[in-house]
């Protein structure tokens, strides 16, 4: 017998970020669990924000739903309804990191962090989905000069040569150095939401929603040939250490936003 599959919706669990030894990333735990359950006041749920992408079908889908659910503006939402793909997703997910649950439905391509397009019975369906947080990754660069930026990322956090030659990067994961040195064009670190993004194009794993792992991927990688990374548990906290950086420059990425 098959199973039905729920509709799901997104919510971003904020943390408060402690010092750290590291000069790395990591997965915090949470300080504060942001959760916003819609079951219990399912006759709120009418209080919603629609987010559409600038795709066709996304536009076209926003005018359907706005003609039938009206729309009251973020201040005033308890749920975003995002259409769109899951860049759009991840993009609207930054926007109201850890405030509201955010409801996507399909138009775009992929769609792995999607619920299909249906246009009909949407409040009953909100107040019908699961909820699945996702945990930001924490990014602590520390540049050459000594200036340190902090960033969180609910895709991914990368390192990418910035020269012509590839980076040597030194790998150390909870303390333990695990990878003297990686020769590659970069690498990167994955949440489940982010593994069908950048993480994906480099030939890493796509991990399930809600999975306690991350993905740790190399870009091109030279030297070890064959390495082609590691999952690792979503508590771990990894350090990147630059080999060369005068010579070999790296920069550092908490998903679109450059950091250092």
């Amino acid at each position: 017998m098959a199973k039905k599959v729920s509709d799901r919706k997104l919510s971003v669990q904020a943390a408060a970020l402690a010092p750290s030894q590291f000069e790395g990333l990591s997965l915090p735990e949470s300080l504060t669990r942001v959760r916003h359950s819609l079951r219990e006041n399912p006759l709120s749920v009418a209080r919603i924000a629609f987010r559409a992408s600038r795709a066709p079908a996304a536009q076209l889908a926003l005018a359907e739903l706005l003609a039938r659910y009206g729309d009251v503006g973020l201040d005033d939402a308890e749920v975003v309804v995002c259409l769109g793909g899951d860049g759009y997703m991840l993009q609207t997910l930054h926007e109201t990191m850890g405030n509201l649950p955010v409801y996507g439905m399909n138009c775009g391509t992929v769609g792995f962090l999607m619920n299909t397009y249906i246009m009909d019975n949407l409040p009953e369906r909100l107040v019908a989905a699961e909820e699945a947080v996702i945990n930001p990754l924490s990014m602590r660069a520390v540049a050459p000069d000594g200036t340190v930026t902090e960033a969180l990322a609910i895709n991914e956090v990368s390192l990418l040569r910035a020269g012509p030659q590839a980076a040597k990067l030194r790998i150390s994961v909870d303390g333990k150095e695990r990878l003297a040195e990686l020769v590659c064009d970069g690498a990167l670190l994955s949440t489940p939401a982010g593994s069908t993004a950048y993480n994906y194009s480099a030939h890493g794993p796509i991990l399930p929603i809600g999975a306690d792992i991350l993905a740790l991927t190399a870009v091109a990688a030279f030297r070890p040939r064959r390495w082609r990374g590691a999952l690792l548990s979503k508590s771990a906290v990894v350090r990147f250490g630059v080999v060369g950086p005068r010579r070999r420059p790296v920069r550092a990425d908490a998903g679109t936003n450059g950091v250092a």
